[in-house]
């Protein structure tokens, strides 16, 4: 038990000194390279934050148990928007710019409709799960060429925050931290999820339960430090580029892992609750980021819509899940 505890203290105290060390190559990254931090949390952060759930939905499919996969791409995505972003807009107004209504938004809305299409059958084959893996590298291209076109320099906010004393002053500082910063991150993560199970287990609480918040929770735990962190450093367009870039990624590529392993069947409530669930919490964060782009961005209001939705999700979850049993 004591073990146990001092595992989640150091786990969690871990978390938040490489998510700050994260963050710090991250937009050291993107100023040498000389893109928008947005561009970096898509692409770097959003991508890389997404490790956890990419583990998981090889693994699972290893395991023949394709449906944790699903579940744990979904979920992520649900706890991604409701939670984490809305953790973050109550502790500072996130600004949602014009480029992300333009390119991001369509990315993510245009990728989720072509996964619904793929699986409507409730059957997702090595052929769709190619497709959305080549439709993943195309993204990736896309948003990098998008970047050069447009030419984005860093804003005022990230000239600011980028003062030799606070940020890496070579490349090489940069990547040391941004790769440092991430692989402790997933650590960290591993390291509460683990505790928080057998804490878990202690209290007699069942696996069905435990699968529902630790581990779908857990595995976002490097989104939630790194959107909160740069967040609070005043890297809003990280924050939410680190949200949209890691839902892309578990829709094209936590999603299809598994389809380039085997052929995996969809559970029917996945599709039909779980994913238009999914899809709900989209638009509903599109229209909040619209309606408050001209005050400040998604403010605490905003957060604390999003928030309420996570937990109505999560407690139709567990009767949803109860009443089966």
């Amino acid at each position: 038990m004591l073990l146990i505890s001092l595992s989640i203290i150091i786990g969690l105290i871990l978390l938040v000194w490489s998510a700050d060390r994260f963050i710090l190559g991250a937009m050291g990254l993107a100023r040498h390279l000389e893109v928008s931090p947005l561009i970096i949390g898509i692409i770097v952060v959003g991508f890389g934050t997404s490790a956890p759930e990419l583990f998981i939905s090889a693994i699972a499919a290893l395991r023949d148990t394709t449906g944790l996969a699903v579940g744990n791409a979904l979920g992520s995505n649900i706890t991604n928007i409701a939670l984490i972003l809305g953790i973050t807009a109550c502790l500072t107004p996130l600004v949602v710019r014009e480029s992300i209504f333009r390119r991001e938004f369509p990315i993510l809305l245009l990728a989720t409709a072509i996964t619904w299409i793929f699986i409507q059958d409730q059957l997702l084959t090595w052929l769709e799960g190619s497709t959305l893996i080549f439709l993943l590298v195309l993204v990736l291209f896309f948003i990098g060429r998008s970047s050069q076109d447009s030419h984005q320099q860093l804003d005022t906010e990230s000239e600011r925050a980028s003062e030799p004393n606070e940020h890496t002053k070579t490349l090489t500082q940069s990547i040391f931290w941004l790769f440092l910063g991430l692989i402790l991150l997933l650590v960290s993560s591993d390291m509460l999820v683990t505790a928080s199970v057998k804490l878990a287990h202690i209290f007699g609480i069942s696996d069905v339960v435990i699968g529902l918040t630790i581990i779908a929770i857990g595995t976002s735990l490097p989104e939630l430090a790194a959107s909160v962190t740069g967040a609070l450093k005043h890297h809003t367009d990280l924050a939410i580029g680190n949200i949209i870039g890691s839902n892309i990624f578990n829709i094209l590529g936590v999603m299809s892992i598994p389809a380039l392993i085997t052929h995996y069947p969809i559970p029917r409530d996945a599709i039909y609750k779980d994913f238009i669930i999914m899809v709900a919490l989209i638009i509903l964060l599109m229209i909040l980021a619209f309606n408050t782009r001209n005050r400040g961005g998604l403010s605490k209001l905003s957060g604390i819509i999003l928030i309420g939705c996570f937990i109505a999700y999560q407690v139709s979850l567990y009767l949803r899940t109860t009443m089966s049993l």
